[in-house]
């Protein structure tokens, strides 16, 4: 098991409090800049929250069955 595997399960266990993390950071940095940069700081945490969802395999569809 690798260093990513542990990362993976530890997202795993902690995505909401994670995702709750990123949607307060951009609120606080909307916050301090007065709201300036909030296309920006939105664009940032819909990243975070992709590559947050690779590494817990969120973004996997299950296989369709027939």
């Amino acid at each position: 098991m690798g260093i990513m595997d542990n990362l993976g399960d530890l997202a795993k266990q902690h995505e909401d409090r994670i995702e709750q993390g990123i949607e307060q950071v951009g609120n606080t940095i909307d916050d301090k800049t007065g709201g300036k940069y909030a296309g920006q700081v939105d664009q940032a945490q819909n990243f975070a929250n992709e590559q947050l969802d690779k590494l817990t395999g969120a973004d996997q569809q299950p296989p369709q069955q027939q």
